[in-house]
């Protein structure tokens, strides 16, 4: 590999970025955020969020595959319930979920 490849990577990956971009900018002034294609990719990020959380539960890796199923349950639980019980405010519920979750690994270990 020559020195030059590196710069030609850094630049060819630039140049692509800046394109992709433009291409936003002409093409926002044509769409509908109200229309069909703007409701297929809302429903296909909520299908991969729905996805990646189920997967964190069901089948985690690393440290959280060490931690019981029912522990990440009761911590979901607990999230969603703070979650609705504040009137879907979001940080609330994920820093209860995540406050649970911690509480619940430290009376393991303390039991």
């Amino acid at each position: 590999m020559s020195e030059l490849n590196p710069w030609l990577m850094l630049v060819g990956a630039a140049g692509v970025t800046f394109l992709m971009r433009a291409l936003g900018v002409v093409a926002s002034g044509r769409l509908d955020v109200n229309g069909a294609l703007f409701d297929w990719i809302r429903c296909v990020a909520y299908a991969l969020l729905a996805a990646l959380i189920s997967r964190m539960i069901f089948l985690p890796s690393g440290g959280l595959a060490e931690t019981p199923l029912w522990a990440r349950l009761v911590a979901v639980a607990l999230a969603l319930a703070a979650f609705y019980g504040t009137r879907k405010n979001l940080f609330f519920g994920t820093a209860s979920g995540f406050a649970a979750f911690i509480a619940l690994l430290y009376l393991m270990q303390a039991f």
